[in-house]
């Protein structure tokens, strides 16, 4: 067998790359909400560890690089930001309504959520989350 034979059988099925994916991308976002929620601040820089987090999956389950490995890592760092920012609107409003987040975040509706998150980022934090989308791209390629 020669060596790209191997590599090849060294990768995981794609099937599994995706949910794998999905999984360090919730993670990421859990640890984000917790930080933003415990610090009081959006810690936006969180962002760009979402993005090296997703490139280092998708590198230990042997995706094959390209088009589709940086693309399946700018949408899983697109999705830790949705996700942070909805779990840290939901925290805040959940705090001022006595709520957990967890019960605060399912009756937030989009636009609601949205709005909440365009207050809530400076400028600088919107420049993290440019910085990571990019970061993410690159280092998944």
């Amino acid at each position: 067998m020669n060596a790209s034979a191997e590599r090849r059988a060294r990768r995981l099925a794609p099937a599994l790359v995706v949910p794998l994916a999905l999984l360090a991308t919730l993670g990421c976002a859990a640890a984000w909400i917790l930080l933003a929620l415990a610090t009081g601040r959006q810690s936006s820089w969180m962002a760009v560890v979402a993005a090296a987090d997703a490139a280092l999956v998708l590198r230990l389950a042997r995706m094959a690089p390209g088009r589709w490995r940086a693309a399946i890592g700018v949408a899983a760092t697109l999705a830790a930001i949705a996700l942070a920012n909805w779990g840290i609107a939901a925290g805040e409003i959940g705090r001022a309504l006595g709520m957990l987040p967890w019960d605060a975040a399912p009756r937030m509706g989009p636009h609601y959520a949205w709005t909440l998150a365009l207050l809530a980022n400076a400028s600088v934090d919107r420049a993290w989350l440019a910085a990571s989308v990019v970061a993410a791209a690159l280092a998944s390629r």
